[in-house]
């Protein structure tokens, strides 16, 4: 499975790779290193009453996704990232010290989107391209295997629904709605 994987991200440094990509992933990448655009996003919506579930949700799916993916799979997986295996890429970024599996990045920003999904936001069209953009980033600047980006984005999306779901059990247990 390496192998094809390395395949993949070796085609995209070879197919994909543009000096205006070079200048732009870093940074599109950078938007979520400690998930801080979609923090930012959950401050806003709980700033604004009408969005403030949305925003509470959407900030439970991220306090989910950090402690699952920081907290238990990263360190009870302990999967080297690509860039280790393949020394010979020029990296744009910082080499992440962490472990690899499953893409933080990814995960938070499909925790968002699933958020988003599960409270029928308006914002989910730009939250899922902005998702993607990330994503791909982290493939771009090979970083994690596709295998870490997949499972990031299976896991975030899940946890966002996880997030909806508990703040609607929460709800109807104490006869409340949160906003």
């Amino acid at each position: 499975m390496e192998v094809i994987e390395l395949g993949v991200l070796n085609w995209i440094q070879a197919n994909c790779r543009t000096e205006f990509l070079d200048a732009v992933m870093p940074v599109i990448s950078a938007l979520c290193a400690h998930g801080e655009i979609w923090i930012l996003l959950a401050v806003i919506l709980l700033m604004i009453k009408r969005h403030r579930r949305t925003g509470i949700v959407l900030m439970l799916a991220l306090v989910l996704d950090v402690l699952s993916c920081n907290g238990i799979l990263k360190p009870l997986v302990a999967r080297v990232r690509p860039c280790d295996v393949n020394e010979a890429v020029v990296l744009l970024v910082s080499r992440p010290t962490d472990w690899s599996f499953p893409s933080g990045h990814t995960a938070a920003s499909f925790a968002a989107v699933g958020a988003l999904l599960a409270e029928r936001s308006a914002l989910i069209k730009p939250a899922f391209v902005l998702a993607v953009l990330i994503a791909f980033s982290r493939l771009y600047l090979y970083v994690h295997w596709p295998s870490d980006v997949l499972a990031g984005a299976v896991l975030g999306t899940a946890l966002g629904f996880a997030a909806s779901w508990i703040v609607k059990r929460i709800e109807k247990k104490t006869g409340r709605v949160l906003s």
